[in-house]
């Protein structure tokens, strides 16, 4: 795992802008894995004025994204589809038929989850997997549990997972319960995984989950035996981890 620290919110966004951007430009038809949420919102500001300044081609990219509220459509301002064509999709020159969400209005969750592991596996797997942290350690909506769920599922959001998202919706009550998410097997199974991480209020699960034991209990210490990780977090988020070298 290697760990990029950066001096605040801007800096941290430049940096996991440019492992993305190398991804899209060593392989420009990379499957890229795509977050969302207020941390990957500067990374992606960052790609869009590198796309218009010339510097990337999006048109042969393809992207899958973790998740999506359950019970909202994709014009609705809070969705991740939404939400992605807002900030990236919107102001690239992307295909959005190679662009992929989880169905947020389907009315089997099985069948959709069945449907969006078929979607992942058509595309031959995630290039390179894009990911927050949430509070608790959820990755993607993977919450704290007794097992690591393998594929993509729908789950019942941990009470401060509401919390944390509510900020975004007029009331509280309007905030989903549930959410179609990748399963952390899924998950893991990408060649490359690039964590963006910001502010002081993460400090305490970067340290836990990132040199804690591994358990499902932390969904995100399970990264600490992928691969290839390498978490790119600003100095508050970065604070209770010692320096190195």
């Amino acid at each position: 795992m290697e760990i990029i620290r950066a001096k605040d919110y801007s800096d941290m966004s430049r940096k996991a802008a440019n492992i993305l951007a190398a991804q899209i430009v060593m392989k420009p038809n990379c499957v890229l894995g795509l977050a969302t949420g207020s941390t990957p919102v500067g990374a992606y500001r960052e790609l869009v004025r590198r796309y218009q300044e010339g510097e990337l081609d999006f048109s042969r990219v393809r992207t899958v994204n973790l998740d999506e509220y359950k019970g909202l459509g994709p014009s609705h301002s809070q969705s991740y589809r939404y939400f992605m064509d807002s900030h990236l999709f919107d102001h690239v020159n992307i295909n959005k038929a190679g662009t992929f969400v989880p169905d947020g209005l389907a009315e089997d969750d099985g069948a959709e989850c069945r449907r969006y592991d078929q979607v992942v596996a058509r595309m031959g797997g995630v290039d390179l997997q894009l990911l927050g942290l949430g509070h608790n350690g959820h990755i993607g909506f993977n919450e704290p549990g007794e097992e690591y769920p393998k594929n993509t599922h729908c789950v019942k959001l941990a009470e401060s997972t509401i919390q944390a998202n509510s900020r975004l919706f007029e009331r509280i009550g309007d905030v989903p319960e549930y959410a179609y998410t990748m399963g952390v097997g899924t998950i893991f199974k990408a060649a490359k995984v690039l964590v963006a991480v910001s502010g002081g209020d993460k400090a305490r699960i970067v340290r836990e989950a990132f040199f804690g034991p591994v358990t499902p209990k932390v969904p995100a210490s399970v990264l600490q035996l992928h691969r290839d990780v390498t978490v790119v977090g600003d100095e508050a988020a970065l604070a209770l981890i010692e320096r190195r070298g």
